[in-house]
């Protein structure tokens, strides 16, 4: 089955075509990180304007490298929610006139069970049940994958997502957007004992997640410094905050996999791309005895080919719609 998979939830515009949920036959993003660069982060507005400029170009084009024409799909795949809701509702117009006009099964997808699809392309052995950690720009989530589209939440971030908390400590330290990229880059060179910061804890939700008080620590310290005529090791404090974050990630999503027994973890999101998330759940998984399957780095941003891989998923659940499709802001994931 032929799926072409359209997302736009946010500012990359990308179309892909998908085989049978895990063989990518082509894959075409759009970025607009450089124009955003210039605004310390995405304008909503500007984003929805570029999606228009770009999503005929990058379909023509995701068509052209798998050698198909539409008369070829079998379906489309679209992300619905949870993003921008103007970026979100480009993609969804597009994908419902390509549904009506080449008369073809229109299948919404969430945004979140596409990043753990991810996993499925570049681990095609994977299959659920699972526990995932979903850590993205917008989202911090473990969650329990029964099926492919059956996804119990067990913790969420109860404020800042691990993402945002990274970029907006990053932009206070005054790295360019997209910060977290930047932050983990320089944290490589950086001595994380240099700086003591809180491992924050939600009482009463051990498997929940706060970053805000950890995100105000650095301005803080920063602020504390300019006062008093201070230079900050930048390097150092890079590190430090990105230890006590991970600290926190790796800790809840440890205790999840220890209350409900899983062996097959997963991580999916912008942040899965981290290098000492990568590192320090390799190691942990290595020392109890389980098993961890990460995307591709190349799969762990927005992109479309995460979409074609859950898109299969739901329409073997029978999840299609038709031209009363809406975009969505904000959709739990649990709910699809």
């Amino acid at each position: 089955m032929k799926i072409l998979a359209i997302e736009s939830s946010c500012d990359e515009t990308a179309a892909a075509v998908v085989e049978n949920g895990r063989r990518v036959l082509s894959s075409v993003v759009a970025t607009q990180v450089e124009e955003h660069k210039l605004y310390g982060g995405v304008v909503p507005e500007i984003a929805s304007r570029r999606h228009s400029e770009a999503i005929v170009g990058v379909v023509r084009e995701a068509l052209e490298r798998a050698e198909l024409t539409v008369d070829d799909l079998d379906a489309i795949g679209v992300t619905y929610a949870p993003g921008l809701i103007g970026a979100l509702l480009v993609g969804v117009n597009f994908a419902k006139g390509l549904s009506l006009s080449a008369n073809l099964p229109l299948i919404p997808v969430h945004h979140l069970r596409s990043h753990i699809a991810s996993n499925y392309i570049t681990n095609p052995e994977l299959e659920p049940p699972f526990l995932c950690l979903v850590v993205s720009g917008g989202h911090t989530h473990i969650i329990e994958v029964t099926d492919y589209t059956k996804l119990r939440i067990l913790g969420k971030t109860r404020d800042d997502a691990a993402g945002e908390a990274f970029d907006k400590a990053a932009r206070a330290m005054g790295m360019p957007y997209p910060g977290g990229i930047a932050m983990d880059k320089l944290a490589e060179t950086g001595n994380d004992k240099a700086f003591k910061l809180p491992r924050p804890t939600v009482d009463g939700a051990p498997l929940d997640f706060s970053f805000s008080g950890l995100k105000t620590a650095v301005i803080n310290i920063l602020h504390n410094a300019e006062q008093k005529g201070q230079t900050v090791n930048i390097a150092d404090l890079s590190a430090s905050y990105r230890k006590a974050v991970v600290d926190c990630l790796v800790r809840n999503f440890l205790h999840a996999a220890d209350e409900t027994g899983h062996k097959k973890l997963v991580i999916a999101g912008g942040v899965s791309a981290n290098a000492l998330l990568r590192r320090r759940l390799t190691e942990e998984c290595k020392r109890t005895g389980r098993t961890l399957y990460m995307p591709d780095l190349s799969l762990t941003g927005d992109n479309a080919a995460m979409v074609g891989a859950q898109a299969y998923y739901e329409y073997l659940a029978g999840h299609t719609a038709g031209m009363k499709l809406n975009a969505c802001a904000q959709r739990s994931i649990d709910l699809g």
